[in-house]
């Protein structure tokens, strides 16, 4: 019986995350790793506790409100970079070791100055941004530039203008690595996030995971990491599927 490649990677997928399920099932029953590691049973049973899930959903709905936000500044920017540096080249340089500089400092170390300079609230989405810029500029160069000289010969023989090239060639060759750069960027987004509220935010996951560090609360903890990887593999998934639908559409 035939399966498809799409099929077999859905059903890869699955079994991975239930193997890694089970696993945290059984090393968290049997001690294996310690009191600090509990059942996943355990953690799931603290988290749905009625008493506690409009703890979880304002945290839960700051962080979503920071990951979107950061999320779309960052993708804009960082298309908007892309594109003015496949029309006015002579940029290029210089806008490239400015994004290298800006991916290379630390987020642990971005967080204090973004505090300072935008504030507690503001700084959660402020690394989130940072963290999709990146990805996306350079996935957006790198689909401009996947447009094959064949085409621009013959778009400069129609005698096309450079507004023209860009949006009737260079845009949707660029698509599919646009979307994969979306994709990459979703869980970045989230991770951006979280370490921005770690400095001081008024909710958020974050918020939730330092507090359950440093009053020791082990199922609290474990509960918003939990919460927070549902979240960051549900905008995966998500943006996987909008990469699959955009392949499809602008494949040569």
């Amino acid at each position: 019986m035939y399966v498809s490649q799409r099929t077999r990677a859905i059903l890869h997928g699955t079994l991975g995350l239930a193997l890694m399920l089970i696993c945290w099932e059984i090393i968290g029953t049997y001690k294996l790793a310690g009191y600090t590691w509990p059942s996943l049973t355990d953690v799931v049973t603290f988290a749905t506790e009625p008493t506690r899930l409009g703890l979880f959903s304002r945290a839960i709905s700051a962080t979503i409100q920071a990951v979107v936000l950061g999320y779309v500044i960052g993708a804009a920017v960082g298309f908007i970079s892309g594109a003015i540096i496949t029309l006015v080249p002579a940029v290029k340089t210089s806008t490239d070791s400015t994004a290298a500089v800006i991916n290379a400092i630390p987020p642990i170390a971005l967080g204090p100055l973004l505090i300072v300079l935008l504030g507690y609230s503001a700084a959660p989405v402020a690394l989130a941004a940072l963290h999709v810029f990146f990805i996306i500029y350079v996935a957006t160069v790198a689909g401009f530039q996947s447009a094959t000289q064949t085409h621009r010969d013959v778009f400069q023989a129609l005698g096309a203008s450079k507004g023209t090239v860009f949006y009737r060639l260079f845009v949707p060759a660029a698509v599919p690595n646009i979307t994969t750069g979306l994709r990459m960027a979703a869980p970045s987004a989230m991770i951006g996030a979280i370490l921005g509220e770690w400095f001081g935010a008024p909710r958020g996951l974050g918020v939730l995971i330092v507090s359950a560090m440093q009053n020791f609360q082990i199922q609290l903890l474990w509960s918003a990491v939990l919460f927070a990887s549902i979240l960051s593999l549900s905008l995966f998934a998500f943006f996987g599927l909008v990469e699959r639908l955009a392949t499809e559409k602008f494949k040569d």
